[in-house]
């Protein structure tokens, strides 16, 4: 004889084993839908690095793994629905324990928690001193930079540069995680390429009958005087008119720079140092830049005013005070003005 279950029983039976089964799925597939997360801004601190092209669920493993986040799903969810995964960056980042995903997020996005060193580089460094520079500034070994700054192909020098020397464009570098000294160089090289293609340094030099690299040259010198910024016009009209009347330059910064030597005393004697940068002796521009300029210089190069003057002296130093002639008698004057003010008088 057959027994048959009533048909309330078998829908209950089914209901049941159904809620088991949804009971269980919805365990299985919690910690995707509500993934473990903390609550609030955190505490403490602790610094993360994010590695270049890393993705989002890489940088929540990061995250994760530091104690930043309560979990690396947590992280994705709030990225995926926030739709900033595109506004992560990679670097070093300074950042809470136990902070809630979004609040991580927030953070992790925000410029200030990214820590970069930044070098600034002023103008008119020569090499030494730059390289001396870059290795306080970041860290890395000084030996490093100067054997990348001898290697011209590497640094992507241009054709016309004779060393790294001139073409280190000052500027405030930021230097991320793993970069180089090769890295940094060449991104300075980069820089002055830059501005050498917007002041159309190449052809602008060939119309004043200049090449690039004397043009860079002059622009190191003017640098190097260390007057005003508006005086830097006319100092390369004074260095184009001693030129073009065949005379000696005969500056002071150039037969410092073969002596490797920073004063602002000068004696005769100095002025007779063997060395193709003494303008004294040697006619024209010398052969290479004697430090680093800025756009300012370069402009100036460029871009001469208009005058007859054939001297220049910078009588006050201190307040970079100079002042330009083309009559000898004055100029006499001037350099007694900065003997008094040296008191070398």
């Amino acid at each position: 004889m057959s027994r048959t279950r009533p048909l309330w029983l078998l829908a209950g039976g089914t209901a049941v084993a159904a809620l088991m089964v949804g009971a269980g799925g919805y365990v299985l597939v919690k910690p995707y839908l509500m993934p473990p997360d903390f609550e609030g801004p955190g505490s403490g601190t602790v610094t993360v690095e994010i590695d270049e092209g890393a993705t989002a669920g890489e940088i929540a493993s990061v995250l994760a793994g530091a104690g930043v986040v309560a979990s690396a799903r947590s992280f994705i969810r709030v990225t995926e629905e926030q739709a900033r995964e595109s506004s992560l960056r990679p670097g070093r980042f300074r950042l809470r324990r136990g902070m809630s995903a979004a609040e991580a997020l927030e953070l992790l996005t925000a410029p200030e928690s990214r820590l970069v060193r930044r070098v600034v580089v002023p103008e008119g460094l020569r090499l030494p001193e730059l390289l001396d520079r870059l290795a306080a500034g970041t860290g890395m070994r000084r030996a490093g930079f100067a054997r990348a700054a001898a290697d011209r192909e590497r640094l992507g020098l241009p054709s016309y540069a004779r060393s790294a020397e001139g073409f280190l464009f000052p500027a405030t570098y930021e230097v991320e995680p793993g970069m180089t000294p090769e890295d940094l160089l060449a991104a300075m090289v980069e820089r002055y390429k830059r501005a050498a293609a917007e002041l159309d340094l190449e052809a602008r030099a060939a119309r004043r009958r200049l090449t690039p690299l004397e043009a860079v040259t002059v622009a190191s010198i003017l640098q190097a005087e260390g007057g005003r910024d508006a005086d830097y016009p006319k100092i390369a009209r004074v260095i184009y008119n001693r030129i073009k009347a065949g005379t000696p330059l005969q500056l002071d910064t150039t037969v410092l720079y073969a002596q490797r030597r920073r004063t602002l005393r000068v004696t005769d004697k100095d002025t007779e140092v063997r060395s193709p940068y003494n303008t004294y002796r040697r006619r024209g521009v010398p052969p290479g830049p004697i430090a680093n300029p800025g756009e300012k210089a370069l402009r100036a190069a460029l871009h001469p005013d208009q005058g007859d003057w054939l001297w220049f002296v910078t009588i006050d130093p201190e307040h970079r005070i100079t002042k330009f002639t083309d009559k000898e008698s004055e100029f006499v004057r001037y350099r007694e003005d900065l003997n008094s003010y040296l008191g070398t008088r």
